[in-house]
């Protein structure tokens, strides 16, 4: 493979870019779950003391659990994580299969003709279910904003 090939060089970009993502996705998602899971299991223990201003810290704490859910509805890291995770996982078998001239890139007439037909065909269907998602998301918003 030369060096300026450019299908090589859009698949390791694109590669590149949804194993980024999916790492940031599940680094943003755990954080935020760990959080919630933290000051989930501190209102039972804050609430055993019998001191009036123990209300505001169980009350705050909800608070905090409730602004951090919707964060995660709202920028959908979970989702992303995986659906970036299994894009950067699918644009990895076809770089190893392109590279080990195996399956259809053993007989194709054009192997690199196939592999940027396959690369971009996977892009394109991660592009349209994260337009479905997008949709998804802002009609859930906008039902919760309108009901």
């Amino acid at each position: 493979m030369p060096e300026t090939d450019t299908v090589i060089a859009r698949l390791e970009d694109q590669l590149a870019w949804y194993d980024r993502k999916s790492g940031i996705n599940q680094r943003m998602y755990k954080r935020i779950k760990i959080v919630e899971i933290v000051a989930a299991a501190l209102i039972p223990f804050a609430a055993a003391f019998p001191y009036i201003h123990i209300a505001f810290v169980t009350g705050g704490l909800g608070v905090i659990i409730t602004i951090l859910e919707g964060v995660l509805q709202l920028n959908q890291y979970q989702q992303n994580w995986t659906s970036y995770r299994a894009t950067a996982e699918a644009l990895q078998r076809e770089k190893f299969t392109y590279l080990a001239k195996a399956a259809d890139y053993a007989t194709a007439a054009d192997p690199r003709a196939l592999l940027a037909a396959r690369v971009e065909s996977i892009l394109s269907q991660e592009s349209a279910k994260w337009t479905v998602t997008q949709q998804q998301t802002s009609a859930t918003r906008t039902a919760a904003t309108n009901g």
